[in-house]
């Protein structure tokens, strides 16, 4: 049974029980129990419980986790202090600096950022490792369009930002609401001049949710976690 400790609990109770998340369990034991799988099993859901449901203020919607050994630790785009920053983060770090003049982090945990009201999601949750996408399909993004399915539905307002295709999948669910959605490439090097690169988001959720009374410090990577 899954704990995570906080609002999402009861909120993803029947999700927990439904067939095609038991499908995607069973799926889950088998590739964990047979090849390499990142992020380790106990880090899944490290997203959901570093950020009540109640506390979101940004959604940050991922692909999938990073596929590298000791990389992915269950919140999109962040690792571990100690492990390199991955190209596609240092690219939000330099778009961060451009944006709101925030210095590039030394490293690149963003646990920080979870604790600020900052949901780092991804659209699937597991990866084998060395085979990006390879778990797509096996009920993860059943399961992420319910988590924003139900930040939707909430009355108080926040931040969507999707980046590259998997995640601007997910805009369908976010008309006709009271949240900003931000969208544009993915932060990959293979994408980000083509729109990532200028975008700033990061600057446009803080105008967004100033009204509110909340800011997200972007620099805070920077400092202690």
């Amino acid at each position: 049974m899954v704990c995570l400790g906080n609002d999402w609990d009861e909120l993803l109770a029947c999700e927990f029980q439904s067939e095609y998340y038991l499908r995607l369990r069973a799926f889950l034991k088998r590739e964990y129990s047979s090849c390499t799988v990142y992020p380790d099993m106990y880090d899944i859901f490290n997203a959901l419980k570093l950020t009540a449901y109640a506390d979101v203020n940004v959604v940050i919607l991922g692909q999938d986790p990073y596929y590298g050994p000791g990389q992915a630790h269950g919140l999109s785009f962040s690792v571990r202090r100690g492990v390199p920053v991955p190209p596609s983060l240092r690219n939000i770090f330099r778009e961060i600096h451009d944006d709101v003049g925030a210095p590039i982090p030394t490293h690149g945990c963003l646990e920080s950022w979870a604790r600020q009201g900052v949901l780092l999601l991804n659209t699937a949750l597991t990866v084998r490792a060395g085979q990006p996408n390879s778990h797509r399909g096996a009920g993860w993004e059943i399961f992420t369009d319910h988590v924003i399915q139900k930040l939707a539905a909430r009355s108080r307002p926040m931040v969507f930002m999707l980046w590259g295709a998997n995640a601007r999948a997910k805009a369908p669910f976010l008309q006709n609401t009271p949240h900003l959605v931000l969208q544009c490439a993915h932060p990959s090097p293979l994408s980000a001049a083509n729109g990532f690169f200028g975008c700033r988001h990061f600057s446009k959720a803080n105008a967004f949710l100033a009204p509110y009374g909340r800011q997200i410090d972007w620099a805070s990577p920077s400092g202690e976690d």
